[in-house]
């Protein structure tokens, strides 16, 4: 139900925060997940397809998700990214319907709403998550990020592209300069 009624982005964030007693922090709490520091020869990319606010259960169930097979298939041999970050408020004035609902609710005065989450503007080919692998495992990071992006409310494509290799500093200082020959006479 809520997927339904805050997915449309209408206009712009409205968060006043004067207004707004605290709200629950986000589900999502770790972003970047694998071997950080590994040199990896191909990535894909969830890409957004629609305008659209995903929730932070949404985000957290995508990265959950796609986690799980990156890490039974690949152990550590990979590095994932989710990109977006829930900031938007999302707020509901709730109302009880039912016999003498009458007496407990105030209708439409003080109508802000309480805060029950947050949620991420998406735009239309915004990267929601990047994964990137060694090469000959197309396959298990095409399988995570659709398995992935079955947790979301909008539609989404997968992007592999091959990373060009920088080579390391140290490579780079023999490319450049390479050992002076020595004559012997």
């Amino acid at each position: 139900m809520h997927a339904k009624n805050y997915r449309h982005v209408k206009n712009r964030a409205y968060t006043r925060k004067k207004y707004i007693r605290g709200f629950p922090p986000p589900k999502i709490v770790k972003f970047s997940m694998g071997d950080i520091n590994g040199t990896f020869e191909l990535q894909g990319q969830l890409i957004a397809l629609e305008r659209a606010q995903i929730r932070h259960c949404a985000l957290e169930a995508m990265r959950v998700a796609t986690n799980r097979i990156l890490m039974d298939k690949l152990v550590n041999e990979y590095y994932m990214v989710v990109h977006p970050y829930p900031h938007i408020i999302l707020r509901e004035n709730k109302m009880i319907f039912g016999a003498h609902a009458d007496r407990l609710q105030q209708g439409m005065r003080r109508s802000f709403g309480t805060a029950i989450g947050t949620a991420a503007k998406v735009e239309v080919d915004q990267p929601l998550m990047t994964v990137k692998v060694k090469a000959g495992q197309e396959v298990v990071a095409k399988e995570s990020l659709k398995r992935g992006s079955a947790k979301l409310p909008i539609p989404c494509k997968i992007v592999l592209t091959k990373i060009k290799v920088s080579p390391t500093v140290a490579e780079a200082a023999e490319i450049e300069s390479p050992e002076p020959e020595t004559e012997t006479t």
